[in-house]
């Protein structure tokens, strides 16, 4: 009696468990089973064929984009996701100031990004969006703007060693570019280029990007108990460890600065003129903001990583374009040649934003690849689609803002590379949520001008220096599922000096 007595105390937990969560599944298999998708597998769902390789995962989300309109389902087991590719179902979500939580993916980020802008929620991201707001002001812009301008140069000397030669590959270069903008802009940190540090840690984000996608499309990972026990989670321990040095290194290198140089009398109002994101950060701080420093690293590492991986894969991804486009550069030639005449001074702030033709360029070349091309919410409450479905509470929601680039209901001919898409004229009347590269709504990225401003930098820098000849087509490039859109190949392109 007294080991029948042992058991039940034991397993009625687990099976009170078990039937919560079982009438919760109940509930949202009504709802779901009635929209759209592919056929499945008992149990399994349509695991199987969601997580393979990268790449095919990446193949399989795309076939539904295709086929579905204007969503559809998928079962990761137990766990549904509803994909949205209709601008309609997809404003009502990304608008609305309830579904604002991330997907529980979003979770296993936070050993390296802890909670900050990205991956928090509800009060600590309404606290924190307001905090840093003031670090993406149009003046900071335009005080970064030098910089930025005098990093694109740099760009150019670079690449000037690659001309003539019989391909360049582009994707170190880039990167490199990027990750010194981010520091030397908001944070406020010039890198050492000799550093070995900086290689590491643009190569550890590739890595534990793929770490986290991995874990995905494996529902036994899911549980911390499983999951702590694998060599994928050393992995993700040890490529934590080289991102966290690499952003407290840059962040006791400007506290030293900050502490030395901004908080004398003589120069705070010379500091004010250019606050960095970083030094925002310290400064609230110590004026008793409710953020300490590990709530300082996180958003470090937030945006470093969003400021320079994203960045990167949109300058990569227009130049490939560009270098299959011999025409649309010539005409970027044209403008730049209206904007400076045949003077070879330094780009302006001004400039840069006269550059009408090349921004609709740098808009297309974002939709035909956007540097995110999937995100995901979790929904609060039951949400009711523009398109008549309900989508059940606690549903992981799939935003495919490749797929909505792409729709051919969308974007007649939407493969084709065309700028004149985003020309004033052609823009009217398009839907606010059919162009979405930096997402929309309360959650849009904060960073997006400053996003624009370092790609239109650099492609009118390297546009006015170089002829880009093409080595392979855009059309040709394989892509593998990651938190940013990816290539399995390099991005590799001819350079010729422009005379």
């Amino acid at each position: 009696m007294l080991l029948i007595l042992f058991l039940l105390l034991i397993i009625s937990p687990f099976a009170f468990s078990f039937a919560k969560w079982y009438r919760r599944y109940r509930r949202r298999k009504v709802f779901i089973d009635k929209i759209p998708g592919p056929p499945s597998m008992p149990i399994l769902g349509h695991t199987l064929k969601l997580f393979r390789s990268a790449e095919h995962s990446w193949n399989y989300f795309q076939l539904q984009n295709r086929t579905f309109y204007p969503l559809y389902k998928l079962w990761n087991a137990f766990v549904p996701l509803v994909g949205l590719i209709s601008p309609d179902d997809i404003e009502v979500l990304l608008s609305s100031k309830k579904h604002m939580e991330k997907s529980k993916v979003y979770n296993w980020m936070q050993g390296w990004l802890g909670t900050g802008l990205l991956t928090s929620k509800g009060s600590k991201w309404h606290y924190r969006r307001k905090l840093l707001t003031p670090a993406f002001h149009f003046g900071i812009l335009q005080q970064f703007s030098k910089t930025i301008i005098e990093q694109s140069d740099l760009l150019v000397e670079r690449l000037g060693d690659e001309c003539d030669k019989s391909f360049t590959v582009l994707d170190p270069i880039v990167a490199d570019f990027t990750l010194h903008t981010i520091c030397e802009t908001a944070m406020g940190t010039k890198l050492d280029k000799t550093d070995k540090s900086v290689t590491e840690y643009i190569q550890a984000i590739y890595d534990i990007g793929q770490v986290l996608i991995h874990r995905v499309g494996r529902p036994w990972l899911f549980f911390e108990f499983f999951y702590k026990f694998t060599t994928l989670r050393k992995l993700e321990m040890k490529l934590i460890k080289i991102l966290h040095t690499f952003s407290r290194s840059v962040i006791e290198n400007r506290q030293q600065f900050f502490n030395e140089t901004i908080t004398r009398p003589n120069n705070t109002s010379k500091a004010k003129e250019r606050m960095a994101l970083l030094d925002l950060l310290i400064s609230v701080k110590n004026n008793g903001a409710i953020i300490d420093d590990e709530g300082i690293r996180e958003e470090v590492d937030t945006f470093m990583f969003e400021g320079h991986d994203t960045t990167a894969s949109g300058i990569l991804f227009a130049l490939l374009l560009l270098s299959n486009h011999s025409d649309v550069q010539e005409k970027i030639c044209r403008e730049i040649k209206e904007v400076m005449g045949y003077s070879k001074r330094q780009f302006t702030f001004s400039d840069l934003q006269n550059m009408q033709y090349l921004e609709m360029v740098i808009k297309e070349c974002l939709r035909l690849f956007p540097s995110v091309p999937l995100i995901a919410r979790t929904t609060e409450s039951d949400l009711m689609t523009a398109s008549g479905y309900v989508i059940p509470a606690d549903t992981i929601v799939h935003v495919h803002i490749y797929g909505l680039h792409h729709h051919p209901l969308i974007y007649p001919d939407p493969e084709k590379f065309d700028p004149e898409r985003f020309s004033p004229e052609n823009s009217k009347g398009r839907h606010p949520f059919a162009y979405i590269p930096f997402s929309a709504g309360p959650r849009n990225c904060i960073g997006q001008r400053f996003a624009m401003l370092e790609l239109k930098s650099a492609v009118a820098a390297i546009i006015r220096n170089f002829i880009l000849l093409p080595v392979e087509s855009p059309n040709d490039v394989p892509f593998i599922l990651h938190f940013v859109l990816k290539s399995t190949r390099t991005t590799n392109v001819k350079l010729r000096r422009r005379t």
